[in-house]
């Protein structure tokens, strides 16, 4: 199935995604690294507010590379990281945070339970950063640059941003470890 969403996301719209279904995203979506992740999470333990909304927020694992013109950002390239390095505070994330999409490539190891009923991780192929710095419109803010360009979080207005791919569903199905297991079982077989 092919789904069309926009920000912000409410659980309900992502309740029907199920792992292999195709996404495309409109609204706002905002990019976070290692750094942003472990700065979110610092602020939510001292008890101070960020300065920008995960409620129903799009997070994409990108660290895109801009150019300033006249005081206005504009992206030149915004491929998605390796995913993986931030699952260790996704489960916190999603604790704290009503983050409903997670996008990145080659999939998170053991956030699928974390993600259940809250939250789904969309695949976007590696290489493509070009053809997604075509769905961004606009960026509207940055916030902490001090943590540089690549590791700071970038507030990207997009339009039909994707095609992603539905990698982990709100019910646990996790295409990424489904495919691991098929291969290791085939290999074995051999």
């Amino acid at each position: 199935m092919e789904y069309h969403l926009s920000t912000p996301l409410k659980k309900e719209d992502i309740e029907g995604l199920n792992a292999g279904d195709i996404v495309y995203i409109s609204g706002t979506v905002l990019t976070a690294r290692d750094e942003a992740h472990a700065r979110i999470l610092e602020l939510k333990e001292e008890g101070k507010e960020l300065p920008f909304s995960l409620e129903g927020a799009a997070i994409y694992h990108c660290g895109p590379l801009m150019q300033q013109t006249d005081g206005t950002w504009r992206v030149v390239a915004a491929g998605p990281t390796t995913s993986d390095r931030m699952s260790k505070m996704t489960p916190a994330l999603l604790e704290n945070f009503n983050v409903r999409v997670l996008i990145g490539k080659g999939g998170m190891n053991n956030v699928a339970d974390a993600m259940k009923e809250k939250c789904v991780y969309l695949a976007y192929t590696g290489g493509c950063a070009a053809l997604a710095s075509g769905s961004i419109k606009n960026v509207p803010a940055v916030h902490w640059l001090d943590l540089g360009m690549p590791e700071a979080v970038w507030e990207l207005e997009v339009n039909e941003f994707g095609p992603l791919i539905v990698g982990i569903d709100t019910k646990g199905e996790d295409l990424f470890t489904s495919i691991k297991e098929k291969a290791r079982s085939s290999f074995l077989k051999l």
